[in-house]
């Protein structure tokens, strides 16, 4: 395993090809600032591989032969806690990357798209954005509708939300990045880390994917169309 350099993303792969694990290795050994730090056929070689070398990113294939790969992400989560999973497959079913979703993966990417588009994907995700098809949220926020805990306790801790946090979660809403909601906001891009740094506290979500659903559940934003 080649040793990986402090400031790159760290990868581990899941897979149970291993000529997929080839070509996704080569790529990925290509790609300045990305290292991969592991690869897996299954499960205990996954699992015990997050733990070992706490990945930035783990690419997960949901078919892993008689394995599903939705059953260990949040096993891999757990053995990883600041890993991002991205779902990578061949898989095309809408309901089976909702259900990923659900369970943790920040993004999902098809087999069939350009390997620049997955490497675009590894890149934002670890900036901590989500990578999903519009649909794909759409159905998350449709799953989770009407399961709002709490209530008082929601509007006590959305109250505390000052007015310039309330516009950020709207520009985040809108699928806007933090340099462009600087700019609208006329104010400097370590200030809107900033800012999602108190709202994620306050509404006490951890990212960007749990701030958009909590924000659509309880109509802070506009849910996608």
């Amino acid at each position: 395993m080649l040793s990986a350099d402090p400031k790159s993303i760290r990868v581990l792969l899941v897979d149970d090809h291993s000529v997929v694990r080839t070509g996704l290795r080569l790529i990925l050994q290509g790609s300045p600032g990305m290292t991969m730090v592991g690869e897996a056929a299954d499960r205990d070689e996954a699992l015990a591989i997050a733990a070992r070398e706490q990945p930035d990113i783990i690419l997960l294939d949901l078919d892993l032969g008689d394995e599903s790969g939705l059953a260990i992400i949040s096993e891999l989560i757990v053995e990883a806690a600041e890993a991002r999973v991205i779902i990578l497959t061949g898989v095309r079913d809408p309901e089976v990357h909702r259900k990923a979703v659900m369970l943790g993966a920040m993004g999902v990417v098809s087999k069939e798209k350009a390997a620049e588009v997955l490497l675009k994907a590894i890149e934002r995700v670890h900036a901590g954005e989500a990578w999903l098809d519009p649909t794909i949220m759409a159905g998350v926020l449709k799953a989770v509708s009407g399961k709002a805990k709490k209530p008082d306790r929601d509007a006590e801790k959305i109250a505390t939300l000052t007015n310039r946090e309330r516009e950020v979660v709207e520009l985040i809403g809108l699928g806007i990045k933090s340099k462009e909601v600087a700019e609208r906001l006329f104010i400097s891009e370590t200030t809107v880390r900033h800012h999602l740094t108190s709202i994620f506290d306050k509404l006490e979500v951890s990212d960007r994917v749990e701030l958009l659903i909590y924000a659509m559940r309880h109509g802070l934003v506009r849910p996608p169309r």
